[in-house]
């Protein structure tokens, strides 16, 4: 008798396509969920009848409450190695095994500059105006050469965000609680003396962090009003590192010339919600990891996962 696997949030119907799952097709049954499923409840009753649940990211939680209701459960196969919704000590509990696999920095780092270039152009006002047969151009687009940007996180993604911002003929400065003069050096940026100064000097500020107890809320309502109001702020990182309320009164108000965001506070984003019709604002619905390269990656690389847990040699276990 076949196991039967759910693959998560397979928005695209790409899962099945875009990697060979022959290696574990006479063993596995796949069925894939194109719509994302928030309630818990609904969520327990649809992955009740599965060995096996491949979940893209960190988009749908698997705490105990939820995994104790799954006792057919057996793998949870996680894109990236890295997942902070997963309650492993309950999965631990209930027998199940979670998996991971690569993620490359690549894919968010190009988004990160579409997000930024498409805000700073006016992109998106001008190609609706012209689609519509409206005003021929209505916007005076920012520059980037000699502006500086300003990133708060210089890690894997962030230092590359660096190098394009160095590349344009930008100033760039950096900070983060633990960032060293050495890594900016290696960089090739100056680190900034404080977070504040930071934002008070930058035309643009990008978000590069790890979203964690000393990240949340990074920027409130007092961090954005040191901002100039001719400054953009960018997030293709974690929607908690921005008040979400904040930055919306600060949208509202003009007290920013505007805003580029990737990720939410919930995801997929309600209809209704206040992000969707806010001025000022180039939203995405968090595509940062939504590549060609990640996907083959992930689903390649789950299928795997699943093949060796079969085999009894689990790799690329997280926790």
């Amino acid at each position: 008798m076949r196991l039967r696997c759910a693959v998560l949030d397979d928005f695209q119907d790409a899962a099945t396509t875009i990697a060979d799952w022959g290696p574990v097709r006479d063993r596995v049954v796949v069925t894939t969920f194109r719509e994302h499923i928030a309630d818990e409840n609904e969520l327990a009753s649809a992955l009740a009848d599965f060995d096996i649940v491949v979940t893209l990211r960190e988009r749908v939680p698997f705490p105990a409450s939820l995994l104790d209701r799954l006792p057919r459960l057996k793998l949870i196969v996680a894109s990236g190695m890295r997942n902070s919704v997963i309650d492993y000590t309950a999965a631990e509990r209930n027998g199940v095994t979670v998996c991971g696999t690569r993620s490359f920095p690549t894919p968010p780092v190009e988004l990160t500059w579409a997000l930024l270039l498409g805000l700073a152009r006016g992109v998106v006002t001008e190609n609706n105006a012209l689609r519509a047969n409206g005003p021929w151009q209505s916007t005076v687009g920012a520059d980037l050469h000699g502006r500086r940007l300003g990133l708060l996180g210089l890690g894997k993604i962030g230092g590359r965000v660096a190098r394009v911002g160095l590349a344009f003929g930008m100033e760039v400065t950096a900070w983060s609680p633990h960032l060293t003069e050495e890594r900016t050096d290696e960089v090739g940026v100056e680190l900034a003396a404080s977070k504040n100064e930071l934002l008070r000097t930058s035309d643009f500020v990008s978000l590069h962090l790890v979203l964690g107890d000393t990240t949340r809320g990074l920027l409130g309502a007092p961090e954005l009003a040191l901002m100039k109001p001719t400054a953009c702020l960018v997030n293709t990182s974690r929607a908690g590192l921005v008040d979400q309320d904040a930055l919306l009164t600060a949208l509202h108000e003009g007290r920013i010339a505007g805003a580029a965001v990737d990720v939410f506070d919930t995801e997929p984003l309600p209809a209704g919600h206040p992000m969707r019709t806010a001025p000022r604002l180039l939203a995405t619905p968090h595509l940062g990891y939504v590549s060609e390269l990640n996907y083959r990656t992930y689903y390649t690389e789950a299928v795997e996962d699943i093949e060796a847990y079969l085999s009894g040699a689990p790799v690329r276990r997280l926790h």
